[in-house]
Order: C-alpha cells, then sequence, then structure tokens
C-alpha cells in the first residue's frame, strides 16, 4: 500500500531572506548574511522543523543598481555557498544542501569536483541549482562586455550540465577496491573518461573525486522561460517555481510534467516547488500589520532598483503614478519580466506601486496570516495540483524562522501533510528520487 502524498520543503536563503528591508524589521539580525554563527542557528532550526533542504541563491557580482539603492542592500556581502555549505555540512545531519551555481561563468570540471566533495562531505546531501546568471554585471567579472544571448545561455546550460553529470559518473561505485596485500588501490576497468567534445565545451575528464553518494547530487532549476522550461522538464529534479496565484502555479505544473512526459521522463521524478513568502502572525490582522511594517521599511529608491534588475531595464526615470511603458525583450530573465509586466496589467498597478511590491517579495506567492491559514492554502495548492511542496521564504531572521518552524510545522504534522522525522539518509531518499545509474555501466 503507498504512503499518502507529502509536502517537500525547502528554505530559500537569498542568502537568508529575500526581503529588501528583512535586515531593518525590529529584532532581526542585521548582519545574517554574513555571520557563519547566524547561519548555524538557521539551520538547526530549519533541521528540527524537518525541511528537505536548505537552498541557498548566489550571484557572482554586486547587484547591478545604482549606488543610492545598493547602499540599502544586505546582499551586498555574503558567503560563497560552496565554502558556506560544507562547513554547514559538518553541523548537520539531515538536511539538503542546495547550492546555486551558474553555468555560464564556470568551467563544468570545477563545478562537478566541488559538488562531489559537498556530496561525499555531507554523506549524500548535496544539490545544485543550476542557473545561468541574469545579472549583467557577472560577465564583467569574467572578461565579457555582457551575456551571451538568452537562448545560447540556455544551450550552453544543457551541454554543461551533460558534462557535470557525465564526470560524475567517471568512476563505478565500487571502482576504489583498495587491495592493500595487492597495492591495488582501484579498478582500472571501473574508471571511465568522458572525452566531451561539443559546441560549447570541451572536457576530457575523469573526475579526480569518487562518484557522489547519491550517484549525482539532486539537480534543481528554476527557468520559467520556454527555454527555462525545456531545460528542466529535460534535466531537473527538484524545480523552483515562481507562481504567485493557484491558476498560474497549475498551468505551469502541468505544462512541466507534459514536457517531462515528452521527453521520456516519469512525471513523478521531478518536485515542483514554488516560492512562498510567508508571516505568520498571532490572528490575520497581526500577520497583516507586521507585512506591512516590513514593506514600509523598503525605501524607494530600493524597490525602483528591483524592479529595474526584474526588468532587465532601467526603470528609474519611468513615471511612477502611471503603469509600465512598452519594453524590450529582456536578455536578462525574461520570464521575470514578462510575469511582472502581466502583473501590472491584471491588477492595474502602476509603477511606484509595483515597485513597493517587488522591493518585498519579489513577486513570489504570499502567504500572511495564522499557522492555519497558511497550512489551509499550503493545503490548497498541493491537493489542487498546483505544486508539490514550497520552497519557503522567510521576512526576517530569527523570528520569522522560527515562527514557521513552531508553529506552521506542526499543524502540517497534525493533517499528516508533513513528516515528523526524516526517513531517509540522503537528499533523494527524502525526496523520493531514485539514485541515477551510472551512463557507462548502466544496461
Amino acid at each position: 500500500m503507498n504512503s499518502p502524498r507529502q509536502l517537500h520543503l525547502g528554505a530559500f536563503m537569498r542568502p537568508v531572506s529575500i526581503h529588501t528591508a528583512a535586515w531593518r524589521y525590529p529584532g532581526a539580525y542585521a548582519d545574517a548574511n554574513f555571520n557563519f554563527a547566524h547561519y548555524q542557528q538557521f539551520i538547526a532550526t530549519l533541521e528540527r522543523g524537518c525541511f528537505d533542504a536548505f537552498f541557498m541563491a548566489d550571484h557572482l557580482a554586486v547587484m547591478n543598481m545604482p549606488e543610492a539603492a545598493l547602499k540599502r542592500s544586505a546582499t551586498v556581502t555574503s558567503f560563497d555557498p560552496m565554502t558556506l555549505l560544507p562547513a554547514l555540512a559538518v553541523t548537520t545531519k539531515h538536511i539538503g544542501l542546495i547550492a546555486t551555481a551558474s553555468t555560464t561563468y564556470n568551467d563544468p570540471y570545477h563545478i562537478a569536483r566541488k559538488f562531489a566533495s559537498l556530496d561525499h562531505i555531507s554523506n549524500g546531501r548535496a544539490g545544485w541549482n543550476v542557473v545561468t546568471s541574469v545579472n549583467p554585471q557577472e560577465a564583467k567579472n569574467f572578461g565579457f562586455e555582457d551575456h551571451m544571448q538568452h537562448d545560447d545561455r540556455y544551450r550552453r546550460a544543457r551541454e554543461f550540465y551533460d558534462v557535470v553529470t557525465g564526470l560524475w559518473d567517471s568512476w563505478d561505485d565500487d571502482a576504489f577496491i583498495r587491495d592493500q596485500a595487492s597495492g591495488i588501490y582501484f579498478d582500472p576497468a571501473k574508471l571511465h573518461v568522458l572525452d566531451h567534445h561539443g559546441e560549447y565545451l570541451e572536457v576530457r575528464g575523469p573526475l579526480n573525486v569518487a562518484r557522489p553518494i547519491q550517484g549525482w547530487p539532486v539537480i534543481v532549476q528554476a527557468g520559467a522561460s520556454d527555454a527555462g522550461r525545456a531545460l528542466a522538464a529535460a534535466t531537473a529534479e527538484v524545480v523552483f517555481g515562481g507562481a504567485n496565484n493557484l491558476d498560474d502555479a497549475r498551468a505551469y505544473y502541468d505544462d512541466i510534467k507534459t514536457r517531462m512526459v515528452a521527453v521520456g521522463r516519469a512525471p513523478e521524478s521531478l518536485k515542483i516547488l514554488p516560492g512562498a513568502f510567508v508571516v505568520v502572525g498571532d490572528s490575520r490582522a497581526h500577520a497583516e500589520e507586521m507585512k506591512a511594517r516590513l514593506d514600509s521599511l523598503v525605501h524607494p529608491d530600493s524597490g525602483i532598483a528591483t524592479l529595474s534588475v526584474l526588468l532587465g531595464t532601467d526603470a528609474s526615470d519611468f513615471d511612477r503614478d502611471a503603469p509600465l511603458p512598452p519594453l524590450a525583450a529582456s536578455n536578462a530573465s525574461q520570464s521575470g519580466q514578462q510575469k511582472l509586466i502581466a502583473m501590472a496589467e491584471r491588477d492595474k498597478l502602476t509603477v511606484g506601486q509595483l515597485a513597493q511590491y517587488v522591493g518585498g517579495s519579489f513577486s513570489s506567492l504570499e502567504i500572511v496570516g495564522t499557522a492555519t491559514d497558511i497550512a489551509d492554502q499550503m493545503q490548497n495548492w498541493f491537493e489542487s495540483g498546483g505544486c508539490d511542496g514550497f520552497n519557503v521564504m522567510f521576512p526576517f531572521l530569527p523570528a520569522g524562522l522560527d515562527r514557521f518552524v513552531d508553529e506552521v510545522i506542526p499543524e502540517l504534522q497534525r493533517r499528516g501533510l508533513f513528516r515528523t522525522h526524516y526517513a531517509g539518509t540522503t537528499l533523494r531518499e527524502n525526496l523520493g528520487l531514485a539514485r541515477p545509474a551510472n551512463r557507462f555501466t548502466a544496461v
């Protein structure tokens, strides 16, 4: 008899909160983005709450904002995820550790080696969030004047994925015999050379790290453009969705799962987790008051700068009391731009109103209310075909995280919607994902 389907929950840390003003909220840790002791506290709380994963975003440049907004941003400094997560791995036992790493401004051998190492250090809890980079300033840090074109970035990303996963398959699981009597350390017949020659990449291999404990670290992706959806359907095992209403979430869910079938993948082999910005209060009115207070701390310069980043164009000269003007297609995040344009048209938002909104939750789903209210909405989305769970975003830390774990998690558990303990030892096992076969030995 099959067990009842349950929610999966990731904690999306950017690097700790997505809200522009999170660091300003009364009682919040102002230095949370760059304080290792705070991260240890946060991840311990998440593990106590049985979260599937700690999901850390990353950028390879200071955000492309005017100084007036940049000086107000806590994300101007943060840890390198591939330095932070191994350190957190040794302070935790169960929670998954997902890091963002760009396919545009990295080499696949480095990425394969780092994530394979993280998987071994964590005993099988690593995940790789595959991104193509949207900040044009990143290009200038790697010797380029501008990004590759959007669709070219995604073609490179798909090839990059093929190379990284191929490098992870360099060794059979039982390649290392370590026979002290004979002096044979590994069986050469169980070593495989990728020897990749592609459109963008030339990589020989093999990888000088043993095959990851999970076979491959879990593959995560967040693209919502047509190219991004195609990449997710072909490669991803977890998708970070961006829908902020149930109708859009269902449409996205159905589209990705249909695309998976078309490329020969089982729909259940991918979990779709939309972002959910969650504020827990004693009452719905209390939660709304907290959210309003938090939003009031977003400076207009920050809101406009964030809007500019998401639109892929400078919005500082737009009339803040007027609707969005016509925009050219972005070479950054095309899906992000189209989402905001559609939202502004649907809700009749001015530029100023849109800027205030994205300066807060970044156009994500907002769930504001009591623990019961939040559990109700999560359950509705989950049971109505909108998702397989959520990537939860906290409004401020530590209090926003503590209240979710202490109040919402028990309510979800009471309803049988969420685990009470970790059943598996690896991130794959806890997500209900199969361990991939080695491409060189699979029959």
